[in-house]
């Protein structure tokens, strides 16, 4: 796991308790797979779950939501599921074939994982169109649209726009 931990450009919590966004870093142990990252996620007390979002190599991004027994998971690109382990997860998670080599970085999984949160799926599929973004300035803007974008700019050391 260490060539995967090597790569975490950051990995933080989101959760609103008492209608209050709160922000958190993730510990780099919980990030092995979607299975053990969801488990992590739920320990939160979050009214209406938890969102992880975990960006990797300065390459792709992934976002995962818990509410109950319920996980949902965005992958930024799924042809970095040839490289990375967290990555690989969350295409088997999904139930999807693993990429080709010649296959397009495309987004897997669910655009609307954030919908009800003010980031809807026609608004993340623009976001993810962008490719001169990086992984951190894509998940600032979503953080920003779903209401804690101060915080989570403050806790992986982003200047506030």
């Amino acid at each position: 796991m260490t060539e995967y931990e090597d790569g975490i450009d950051f990995a933080v919590a989101a959760f609103r308790e008492e209608g209050v966004w709160q922000v958190q870093e993730l510990a780099h142990d919980v990030l092995g797979d979607i299975e053990t990252l969801s488990h992590a996620l739920r320990r939160f007390p979050g009214d209406g779950g938890a969102v992880g979002m975990i960006a990797i190599d300065e390459d792709f991004f992934i976002v995962v939501r818990v509410a109950g027994a319920h996980t949902r998971v965005l992958l930024s690109d799924v042809t970095a599921a040839d490289e990375w382990e967290l990555a690989r997860s969350a295409v088997e998670f999904l139930g999807l074939p693993f990429p080709e080599e010649d296959d397009d970085q495309v987004p897997a999984g669910d655009l609307d994982l954030l919908g009800d949160l003010g980031m809807h799926a026609m608004d993340m599929g623009v976001l993810l169109d962008d490719f001169d973004l990086y992984p951190d300035e894509m998940l600032s803007d979503v953080a920003r649209r779903v209401g804690f974008g101060a915080q989570f700019d403050e806790v992986v050391g982003l200047a506030s726009a």
